[in-house]
């Protein structure tokens, strides 16, 4: 077979599974990981499978998780130890593979094509599992697939501590029968547009007119349709983590928040996280966006893009409150958030100034004008814009001899 062979590596109840490897003590107990059970934002994070098997799950309220399990052992979060785990979990897979792409804390793909040239991916995979198992006590599943799409799908497959090969030809089998929202990449709103078109299952996706899709749902929709085939040609991009396409920050209230007074403090101190992170990355965006969940949990969101970019606490604060004063209906709400996306490196974005912000942007004359003599004494070339780093390029090999794909289904322990 000729063709890529990538591995998705997932985390097995990541958070949960740190603490119990930090404190063997809480090995085979029900452990949930939560936040401030006195508040709202008290959901469960990520629990044990012990916890799962008693009726707990992830984003359940923390009240009605202790009324459902009282003995559930609650534990706050420790993101710096998450953090640390996570370094080293990348070191491992990076032994490997220098094709390591994170795509959060607990999850990556490796391109293991060439490598798998000389080593069957199974006794690969299962080499992975094994020393991250043994290193780190930290338990992982994997999918292993002829492209991303179908690793994540094969990886969520069997867990935990599963191997999972997903190839092609057995999607029609494996993928087709089941419903659009257990699609990767297809969410509630998405499944229920897709629904509205007559289209229930992934088979449906697959097999609707090309057409008749792209004309009801977009580009997203052809891309979706593609991966119900099985096809996706993105390739693993151990740079693509940097690739920053927006910032953003929001709150879950205390309480039902209906005073604007309270609500305006709130979006100015969104802003200034916003603004703070995309300083922090030196980045900068023209669409700004906000986000907010009434008590009826109805979620909302509103952007605008602007003609220029913007990266400074009082200019997003500006849009964002905007938009939410031309959008709010007096709703009460339980969360809020601000976006500024479509980001680029500072140095990158330019401002495409109008006689309406010319005013706004006087304070930056005394530059310009040192700008313009430098330009005329030494000429134009003699400044040039920031640029993003170069990112690293490669080309995976696509030679593997062995016909794995065709001769393995999945293994799991």
């Amino acid at each position: 077979m000729a063709g890529r062979v990538i591995f998705h590596i997932d985390m097995n109840s990541f958070y949960a599974s740190v603490e119990q490897s930090h404190n063997p003590e809480l090995k085979g107990k029900p452990i949930a990981i939560a936040g401030n059970p006195k508040e709202r934002r008290g959901i469960i994070v990520t629990c044990s499978y012990e916890a799962r098997a008693r009726g707990i799950y992830t984003t359940m309220q923390v009240h009605e998780a202790k009324r459902k399990y009282p003995e559930l052992l609650l534990l706050p979060p420790n993101f710096e130890r998450y953090r640390e785990a996570s370094k080293a979990i990348f070191a491992i897979l990076r032994t490997y593979t220098d094709l390591v792409e994170p795509v959060s804390i607990d999850e990556g793909y490796l391109d293991v094509t060439e490598l798998a040239e000389d080593s069957h991916p199974l006794t690969i995979a299962e080499d992975i599992q094994q020393r991250i198992l043994s290193e780190l006590d930290l338990p992982c599943s994997i999918g292993i697939a002829p492209n991303k799409f179908l690793a994540k799908t094969a990886s969520d497959m069997k867990k935990p501590m599963g191997i999972t090969v997903l190839r092609k030809r057995d999607i029609q089998k494996m993928l087709w029968p089941l419903p659009t929202i257990d699609m990767h990449g297809i969410g509630e709103s998405t499944a229920k547009k897709l629904a509205q078109l007559s289209i229930q299952t992934i088979g449906d996706l697959a097999v609707a007119n090309a057409d008749f899709v792209k004309g009801n749902m977009g580009k997203n929709g052809v891309r979706l349709q593609a991966r119900a085939n099985g096809e996706d040609n993105r390739a693993v991009d151990p740079d693509s983590i940097y690739d920053t396409k927006s910032v953003g920050n929001s709150t879950t209230l205390p309480i039902d928040e209906t005073d604007e007074v309270q609500l305006k403090a709130i979006f100015g101190k969104l802003s200034g996280k916003v603004a703070d992170r995309l300083e922090a990355k030196e980045l900068a965006g023209p669409t700004i966006s906000i986000q907010t969940r009434s008590n009826k949990w109805q979620n909302r969101t509103r952007s605008l893009t602007l003609n220029h970019t913007i990266y400074k606490k009082e200019d997003i604060f500006s849009q964002a409150w905007k938009l939410f004063e031309a959008h709010w209906n007096g709703e009460p709400l339980r969360l809020v958030g601000v976006t500024v996306s479509n980001v680029e490196d500072k140095g990158v974005a330019t401002e495409q100034l109008s006689i309406f912000d010319y005013e706004k942007h006087a304070k930056d004359e005394p530059i310009l004008e040192v700008m313009a003599s430098l330009e005329a004494k030494f000429g134009k070339s003699v400044l040039s814009k920031g640029a993003a780093v170069r990112k690293k390029s490669y080309e995976a090999k696509t030679s593997f001899s062995k016909d794995f794909l065709d001769d393995h289904d999945h293994r799991g322990k």
